[in-house]
């Protein structure tokens, strides 16, 4: 913390420079150690390891005094003219993880909890990510390795998701590239995802406030002109009902901005350098409905290890990615990701191929953007150059995680290939029902361990494999502000944190867009397509929505 005199000789010279770090907080990241694993020396402690809060979560305020930067949903019109003097004039202020956030580490655990009363208000979800020094995040370059962690996820009900998954992001959080980002890093810079959010407050070292629209179904969010792309990794979108693991590639590598309609995906959902809708596993979805949840083959009531290879074509690290596997180990017994069982696609699949991918979308009559965008080859080549570890929790104001944990889209026949995601009721995951009735809700991340393939998790208990049904099926051709009451289409994360003046919703990341039937000249079925755009989301998405009657 600085004194008076130095803090006021700060504050002048930031001025200067560019989007700045501010000093009424001090900024002292968690420490979480993990492993490094190898077949030859077993597992190695990294007990130098931290998390750091995402910039958006954080309070900008001025550089000189506590005035705000950003209020409500909009920008102040004296300290942020335009880009570049609002990131002179604004700085990223430390967090108090536990008391503001509800973030708490111990060991190898992080435990996130989903409501955290405060001397404000109360905070909702959260977003860190793992680091490897105080400024710079930990890389983590994915080909011929796995990935593995333990996770509770007994205390997630319907409409919460738990979430695990990579960026591309810049190490130093875009400080190098863009010298007006004097925060980086350290403090939870330089986010970006392959929705090409627009909600995030500072891109490329710039403020975000040309174009800035507020958003209309909120009091505390909206977006600007500019969009942040990148590959993105989803390894765990999950609570104790659902889960899913799903690749994002784009055309692009490293974190990308975007300016405009067409390049960020707001005028054409698939206009942008990324695919929106990965390729999905979630087992339920995929037809088996025992695999997954309280007292299933993976046992949701008690923590489990979540084990993710990634094999490429010659079994080495600088070969092409070819698939993506998942296996889990719970009570020393390790399970076997569960086969498919879609009338339509063969039973032999388990895991995430190409084939697979060109099946699967087939069937479900989704959008081939996966393949368009450079399908697993193109996320392998962002496994090679190094990735960002997120961690999060957070619920979802847009359609209350229903394409994750229930039938969705609602309109549609659950029994049609794909509908189906999960047990939860269709009127389940209400944002102003759960912050309330769930609020005690959190997740449990610990013993992350990263290495050669099956280096990081060992069988004790026996083995248990998952047999697919008899035969393939039929063979396809490959063609707290007050919530809203009722959510717009689109799935979204939304998140809360304190700023001096009160509770300010700060950003809210979207979840993954539902995947939707699509017609052909053989079906009889009716279809709506209603246009929409999800602004504000940290992890936005916009553009069409099909429904089937």
């Amino acid at each position: 913390m600085f004194n008076k005199a130095a803090l006021l000789t700060f504050s002048f010279l930031a001025v200067a420079f560019g989007q700045q770090i501010g000093t009424y907080t001090a900024e002292s990241h968690p420490k979480l150690s993990w492993e490094k694993c190898t077949a030859s020396g077993g597992c190695v402690a990294q007990s130098s390891g931290a998390i750091t809060l995402d910039a958006n979560w954080r309070w900008v305020h001025s550089t000189s005094s506590t005035t705000n930067c950003y209020t409500g949903n909009t920008w102040d019109a004296t300290l942020c003219p335009d880009p570049t003097t609002c990131a002179s004039n604004c700085a990223l202020d430390g967090a108090d993880y536990a008391d503001t956030y509800g973030i708490t580490t111990t060991g190898n655990s992080l435990t996130l909890k989903f409501v955290q009363p405060n001397a404000n208000g109360k905070n909702v979800g959260s977003r860190v990510y793992l680091m490897a020094s105080n400024t710079e995040y930990e890389m983590f370059k994915l080909l011929n390795q796995e990935f593995t962690f333990d996770v509770d996820v007994s205390n997630l009900p319907c409409g919460l998701n738990g979430a695990v998954y990579f960026s591309q992001m810049d190490a130093d959080g875009g400080v190098a590239r863009f010298p007006t980002n004097k925060a980086g890093a350290q403090y939870g810079t330089g986010y970006c995802d392959s929705q090409c959010p627009r909600d995030i407050k500072f891109i490329d070292g710039q403020a975000n406030v040309a174009g800035w629209t507020a958003d209309s179904n909120s009091a505390n969010s909206g977006t600007g002109n500019m969009g942040t792309c990148c590959n993105e990794m989803d390894i765990w979108e999950a609570n104790s009902i659902s889960a899913a693991v799903t690749p994002h590639p784009c055309t692009v590598q490293g974190q990308t901005s975007c300016t405009g309609d067409d390049a960020c995906a707001v005028s054409s959902r698939y206009s942008s350098v990324c695919d929106p809708d990965g390729c999905d596993f979630n087992s339920f979805r995929m037809g088996n409905t025992t695999f997954y949840g309280p007292d299933m083959t993976v046992d949701t009531t008690k923590p489990f290890t979540v084990v993710t290879q990634f094999l490429t074509d010659d079994g080495t690290a600088t070969g092409t990615l070819s698939e993506i596997r998942r296996i889990y180990v719970q009570n020393g017994k390790v399970i076997q990701n569960s086969h498919v069982n879609i009338p339509g696609l063969s039973s032999a699949y388990n895991s995430i191929t190409t084939d697979f991918c060109n099946d699967q979308k087939a069937v479900f009559g989704d959008v081939t953007d996966f393949q368009d965008k450079g399908g697993l080859a193109n996320m392998g080549k962002a496994f090679a150059s190094g990735m960002v570890l997120v961690l999060s929790l957070w619920d979802d104001y847009a359609v209350n995680m229903l394409w994750l944990d229930s039938d969705y889209p609602t309109t549609s026949d659950p029994s049609t290939p794909g509908v189906a995601r999960g047990t939860c009721p269709t009127d389940s995951g209400v944002p102003a029902t759960i912050e309330t009735s769930d609020a005690s809700a959190s997740v449990t991340y610990s013993n992350i361990r990263f290495g050669d393939l099956n280096s990081t998790f060992t069988n004790t208990g026996g083995s248990t494999g998952t047999t697919g049904p008899t035969g393939t099926g039929t063979p396809t051709t490959r063609p707290t502000t007050t919530p809203p009451t009722t959510s717009p289409a689109g799935a979204t994360q939304t998140h809360y944190a304190v700023v001096k003046a009160g509770l300010a919703r700060l950003s809210a990341l979207p979840a993954r867009p539902a995947r939707f039937p699509t017609p052909t000249t053989a079906s009889a079925s009716k279809f709506l397509v209603v246009g929409f755009e999800n602004a504000g989301r940290s992890r936005s998405w916009n553009g069409f929505l099909r429904f089937r009657w």
